[in-house]
C-alpha cells in the first residue's frame, strides 16, 4: 500500500441486469481472490450475499470487493443498478477513483447507465465502458459503441478491446493496439479505432503529439503512458468487450484497470476550505473519509472508509474531524462482501472497514491529526416518496423513530420526519421499493410494525376579498367570569402575514392586544376550511370591548380566534395546492404515455430536452397527484423511466376537488 502507483480502485455501476454483479464475481475467481465462482442465480455470489438480496436476485447494497492482478492491488464496489437504491451508488462513487460502466450489448444505452455516468460526470470521475452479454444473439457491439459516440462524444468514447463474432455470438476478445490476430472483416474497424486512440495519446502530451505528427513511432510504455493520462483527465473513455457468460474479455478488461485506469495519487482532491491535497505525499497525515455504514447482526455496526491520503494503523486513535471527538481503530478489515481479512496498514486508495466506531456517520473524515481539515460532504438526492408512518402497536413511536434513524445511519436517502402543518411522522425515501426494504429491515432487525399510508396534502389557505370579524366571548359560572370582545378585518395580501392594531380610546387594553394577536396566530395555524396554515393575510383590530373585573388574556385570545373566523367566512377564503416542479428523463418511446399521464395529473409540461440519449421533460405537477409516481413511471416505462422533483409554489386548488377536500374535513370534524 506504500506504492500508490500499484493501486487501483473503481466502482461497478450500470442498469439493473447488465451483469455487474456476475462480472465482479467473476473477476475475484479469474484473480483467485476466491476459489469458487459465485453465481447470483445459485444464491452464491461474494457481491450479494444478504438474505434480501438473495431473494430478489438482484443487488440493493453497495458492497466493497478486493483481489490482486498482475502485481497490482485493487479495490471495487459492486452497486444496485435499480433507481430506488441511488444512495448506495452516489456513496460508492464517493470512495473510488474510477467508475466502470456496464452496458447490456442487446439493450445499450437504458435508465440505469445514464443515471450513473450523470453521477460520475458530476464527481469529474473518469470512466470506462465494458460491454456485456455478447453471446446474446441480437447483441450488437458497434450499434452500441456508435449509441455511446452519438450520446456522449465521438471521440470520448472509443473501443479498446473488440469482439470477435462466431455462430454462437462472441468468441475471444481482441486489443485495437496490441493484437496482431483478427479477423479481415474487423481490419477496417481496427485501423479507425487504432488512428482514434493514437491521436487522444498524442493530445495528451505536446512532446508526444509533436513526435506523433512527424509520423515517429511511440513506445509501448509511451503509448500507455498516454492512454492512462487521457483517461485520468476524461478526455478519453475505454470501451471493453466481452461476455461474462461465457468468461471472454475479463482478462483483458482486468489487463486495462491495472495499465490503464487512474491510481490514488491521480487523483488530487480538495477538503472543504478548496486546499488541494496530494494523496502521493507521504508528509501529509493520514486522512480517510466514511462513505458507508452497515448493521451487522453478529458484529454490530461496521463503518466502511477510504484513505485519501497517508497511512492509518490498527490498533491507533483517530480523530473525527467532523465531531471534534477521538475514535479508537481496531484492527482494519479488509472486506470481500460478508468475508474479512484483518491488516495491520491502510494507505491511499484503501478501502475498508473497522468496527464499533463510537460517534462516525457517513460523509465524516476521519485522521489521525486532530487539526485535519474535513473533506466534503456526500451530497444525496431529495426524496421522491414519503409515506405517513403509524405503529401497529401503541406506545411504539419512539421504537419506530429509534429504528428508522439507525437504519438512516446506513442509508442517508432515507428521511424520518415530522411535517410541521399535518403533524404526521413521514417516512420518506427513493421509492416504493426502497420504503417497503425499511419496513422490513424494521421488522426483522427491531422487532416493530408499521402503518403506512398515503400522507395527508399540506394544503393552505387564503382569501381573495375583504372581510369583517366580530366576537364577543361572555362566559358566567360564579366567581369571576370570562368577558372580551374584538372586531377587526382581514385583507389579501403578497406576504405570510401581517398584524396591525388600530384600536383606540382603550375599548381593548393595551396589555390584552398581546393576547388577540397570539389568538389570531393560533387560528392561523387551523384555517376553517380545511384545518390548514392560513397565510397572505392581513389583519387589523380597530374596536372591541372589556370589563374591569370579568376580561383577561384567555378571554380575548378565544375572541380573537372565532373573530377571525368570522372574517374568513366573509372574505372568499379559498384552498391553495402545492405545485412541484418535476424533471422526468424517459427513453423516447415512452414520450407519448407520460406525456398523457402528466396532462391527467393536472401538470402541466413546461419544455424538453435530450439528455445523455434520453427525453428529459420538464413540468409542473401538484403534490397531491405525485404520491405514487415513483411506482407509476416504473409501472409506465417497464422501469426504464427516472424522476426528481422539488417545491415550487403554491397555487389555487380547482373548486371542484377543493369542495371535496372541506367536505372530507367538515365530515371528519363532525364525527369528533
Amino acid at each position: 500500500m506504500k506504492d500508490v502507483s500499484k493501486v487501483r480502485n473503481f466502482v461497478v455501476a450500470g442498469h439493473s441486469g447488465s451483469g455487474k454483479t456476475s462480472l465482479c464475481d467473476l473477476m475475484l475467481f479469474k484473480s483467485g481472490a476466491v476459489d469458487r465462482l459465485g453465481k447470483v442465480s445459485e444464491n452464491t455470489s461474494i457481491s450479494d450475499y444478504t438474505t434480501d438480496e438473495q431473494a430478489k436476485q438482484s443487488s440493493i447494497y453497495a458492497t466493497p470487493l478486493h483481489c490482486s492482478w498482475n502485481n497490482h492491488f485493487i479495490f471495487f464496489v459492486d452497486t444496485p443498478g435499480y433507481g430506488e437504491f441511488i444512495g448506495e451508488v452516489i456513496c460508492a462513487m464517493n470512495a473510488c477513483d474510477c467508475c466502470l460502466l456496464t452496458i447490456d450489448g442487446t439493450n445499450g444505452i437504458e435508465v440505469g447507465f445514464s443515471r450513473a455516468w450523470r453521477n460520475a460526470r458530476n464527481l469529474k470521475m473518469p470512466k470506462a465502458i465494458f460491454v456485456n452479454k455478447l453471446d446474446q444473439p441480437r447483441a450488437d457491439f458497434f450499434a452500441v459503441v456508435k449509441q455511446l459516440q452519438e450520446t456522449y462524444g465521438k471521440n470520448l468514447c472509443i473501443p479498446i478491446t473488440l469482439p470477435v463474432i462466431g455462430s454462437d455470438g462472441i468468441e475471444r476478445a481482441i486489443h485495437v493496439l496490441k493484437d496482431k490476430d483478427y479477423p479481415e472483416e474487423l481490419a477496417n474497424e481496427i485501423e479507425k479505432y487504432k488512428e482514434m486512440l493514437m491521436d487522444t495519446i498524442a493530445e495528451s502530451d505536446e512532446e508526444l503529439m509533436e513526435r506523433y505528427l512527424e509520423g515517429e513511432d511511440l513506445t509501448e510504455d509511451e503509448i500507455a503512458t498516454g492512454l492512462h493520462e487521457a483517461i485520468a483527465h476524461g478526455e478519453l473513455i475505454p470501451v471493453f468487450a466481452g461476455s461474462v457468460e461465457k468468461d471472454i474479455g475479463i482478462e483483458r478488461l482486468l489487463n486495462g484497470v491495472v495499465n490503464l485506469f487512474p491510481h490514488p495519487g491521480d487523483r488530487v482532491f480538495e477538503n472543504i476550505n478548496g486546499e488541494i491535497v496530494d494523496p502521493a505525499d507521504e508528509k501529509n497525515p493520514a486522512v480517510a473519509r466514511v462513505f458507508k455504514s452497515v448493521i451487522d447482526p453478529y458484529i454490530g455496526q461496521l463503518t466502511y472508509f477510504r484513505v485519501r491520503a497517508g497511512e492509518f494503523t490498527s490498533d491507533s486513535d483517530v480523530f473525527n474531524i467532523n465531531t471534534g471527538t477521538k475514535e479508537r481503530f481496531g484492527t482494519i478489515l479488509l472486506m470481500n462482501g460478508k468475508n474479512q481479512d484483518k491488516v495491520q496498514k491502510a494507505g491511499p486508495g484503501f478501502i475498508g472497514a473497522m468496527v464499533k466506531l463510537k460517534n462516525t456517520h457517513t460523509g465524516n473524515t476521519l485522521s489521525s491529526n486532530n487539526s485535519a481539515v474535513p473533506l466534503p460532504n456526500i451530497e444525496f438526492p431529495n426524496a421522491l416518496m414519503s409515506y405517513a408512518v403509524t405503529a401497529v402497536v401503541n406506545g411504539e413511536e419512539d421504537k419506530i423513530a429509534n429504528g428508522i434513524q439507525r437504519l438512516a445511519e446506513c442509508d442517508p436517502t432515507i428521511r424520518l420526519t415530522r411535517h410541521p402543518e399535518t403533524h404526521e411522522m413521514l417516512l420518506s425515501g427513493m421509492g416504493d421499493l426502497h420504503l417497503k426494504n425499511v419496513v422490513n429491515k424494521l421488522h426483522e432487525n427491531y422487532k416493530v410494525d408499521v402503518n403506512l399510508a398515503t400522507p395527508k396534502v399540506p394544503y393552505r389557505e387564503t382569501i381573495m376579498a375583504t372581510g369583517e370579524g366580530h366576537y364577543r366571548h361572555k362566559k358566567q359560572s360564579g366567581g369571576h367570569g370570562q368577558f372580551g370582545e374584538v372586531f377587526l378585518n382581514i385583507t389579501p395580501i403578497s406576504g405570510e402575514f401581517e398584524f396591525e392594531n388600530k384600536v383606540v380610546g382603550g375599548s381593548i387594553p393595551k396589555n390584552y392586544i398581546p393576547a388577540v394577536e397570539k389568538g389570531i396566530q393560533e387560528a392561523l395555524e387551523r384555517g376553517p376550511l380545511s384545518g390548514n396554515r392560513v397565510e397572505n393575510v392581513k389583519v387589523c383590530v380597530y374596536d372591541g370591548k372589556h370589563h374591569a373585573v370579568d376580561s383577561s388574556e384567555m378571554a380575548f385570545k378565544i375572541a380573537a380566534r372565532y373573530a377571525f373566523k368570522d372574517a374568513m367566512e366573509k372574505a372568499k377564503a379559498v384552498l391553495m395546492e402545492p405545485i412541484m416542479s418535476v424533471r422526468i428523463l424517459i427513453p423516447d418511446q415512452f414520450m407519448g404515455d407520460i406525456s398523457g399521464d402528466l396532462n391527467h395529473k393536472r401538470g402541466r409540461i413546461l419544455g424538453m430536452d435530450r439528455v445523455d440519449g434520453m427525453q428529459l421533460v420538464n413540468a409542473e405537477v401538484p403534490l397531491s397527484e405525485m404520491s405514487h409516481y415513483a411506482t407509476e413511471i416504473r409501472s409506465i416505462t417497464g422501469g426504464a423511466g427516472s424522476f426528481e422533483m422539488t417545491f415550487e409554489r403554491y397555487e389555487q386548488l380547482p373548486s371542484n376537488i377543493a369542495n371535496d377536500v372541506i367536505k372530507k374535513y367538515q365530515d371528519a370534524e363532525a364525527n369528533e
